[in-house]
């Protein structure tokens, strides 16, 4: 079995905040390979499949982005889940909006729910990460990834949650390059300058 969450923060007001590309990627998923019904169990809304014969839980923790690890923790040590076989779907600012990379192990640069999955899972799991861009200053990172997709982010948005649904089989056979250039192949990400790219998240 593998592991995938998605991260975000629940309830209404974050639906379609930057911070909860991941939720959307996990809804995307469920809906390409039919998952099942949602359910609660693991501090998350879970959701059970299978891809191209690899059974796959797929979680949304409920705890909130900065106590991530405490649900997706408790779900591996349920189903004695190795780290290498947990994938985590996320934003990341310091890639471009539309940018797609694939990373095993290291630190969490700063985002607090990577912080908590490395307290509880240690450093090895995959994280998929998916660009939101970077707005500029520091004190804006806040207020930029709790911030709505503006109209004009929509068309790359859906593109790159599809192109991770469509070219998941890839991952859950363990080829990370070969999925992160299958998705960057099905959803070529926007060519920005910093400029246009901080412009482009603002919904200039």
């Amino acid at each position: 079995m593998i592991i995938i969450a998605g991260l975000g923060n629940p309830g209404p007001k974050y639906q379609h905040n930057r911070h909860n590309i991941g939720f959307m990627a996990a809804d995307e998923i469920a809906r390409r390979w039919r998952f099942g019904p949602e359910r609660a169990k693991f501090q998350s809304v879970i959701r059970e499949g299978e891809v191209e014969g690899t059974k796959v839980l797929l979680m949304k923790p409920q705890t909130f982005m900065n106590n991530s690890g405490n649900a997706v923790g408790e779900a591996a040590r349920f189903y004695k889940i190795a780290p290498a076989d947990v994938i985590i779907f996320h934003d990341e600012i310091d890639l471009a909006p539309g940018r797609f990379r694939m990373k095993k192990g290291g630190g969490a640069a700063g985002q607090n729910g990577i912080r908590s999955l490395i307290s509880q899972l240690g450093p090895d799991f995959r994280r998929a990460r998916m660009g939101v861009g970077h707005p500029g200053e520091a004190h804006l990172v806040m207020p930029h990834v709790l911030g709505d997709f503006h109209k004009a982010e929509q068309p790359w948005l859906q593109a790159l949650l599809n192109a991770c649904a469509d070219a998941l089989p890839f991952a859950l056979a363990g080829d990370d390059e070969r999925y992160q250039g299958e998705v960057l192949r099905l959803a070529p990400a926007p060519k920005f300058s910093p400029r246009q790219a901080a412009q482009a998240s603002k919904g200039e």
